[in-house]
C-alpha cells in the first residue's frame, strides 16, 4: 500500500514538474497534479493495454518509439478530464511523455533499490 502511495505523491510532484520544465503544459494546483496523477494512472492501467495492442504493428516498425506517442495520447486524454490540467497540442504532450518516462526510470531505480535494503 504505501507503495501505490509512494508512486501516486511522486507522480503528482512529476506532473509538477513536468507544468515548470514544458511550455504549454500546465497544472493549477498540487490538489489537481494529485487528481491527474490518479487519473493518467488509471488511464494507464486500463486504456493503455488495449491501445499498445492495436498499434502493436506500428510499435514493431517503429522499434518501440511509437510507445512515446500513445504516451502523449493518454496526458492529452488525461487532460480531457481533469479541470486544471491543461495541454496546449500534442507536442507538449509529447514532451511531458518523455520527462515522465524519466522520471519514472527514476522511480523505479529508487523502488528497486529500497527493495534490495
Amino acid at each position: 500500500m504505501s507503495y501505490l502511495l509512494f508512486r501516486w505523491i511522486f507522480n503528482a510532484v512529476a506532473l509538477l514538474l513536468v507544468a515548470y520544465l514544458v511550455p504549454g503544459f500546465a497544472v493549477s494546483s498540487l490538489y489537481t497534479a494529485l487528481i491527474g496523477a490518479l487519473v493518467l494512472g488509471l488511464v494507464n492501467a486500463l486504456v493503455r493495454p488495449l491501445l499498445f495492442i492495436l498499434t502493436l504493428p506500428v510499435t514493431i516498425l517503429t522499434l518501440g518509439l511509437f510507445t512515446f506517442v500513445l504516451n502523449a495520447l493518454m496526458i492529452w486524454l488525461v487532460s480531457t478530464m481533469v479541470k486544471g490540467f491543461d495541454i496546449q497540442g500534442f507536442v507538449p504532450a509529447f514532451m511531458a511523455a518523455i520527462v515522465l518516462w524519466m522520471v519514472s526510470l527514476v522511480t523505479n531505480w529508487i523502488v528497486d533499490q529500497a527493495k534490495e535494503t
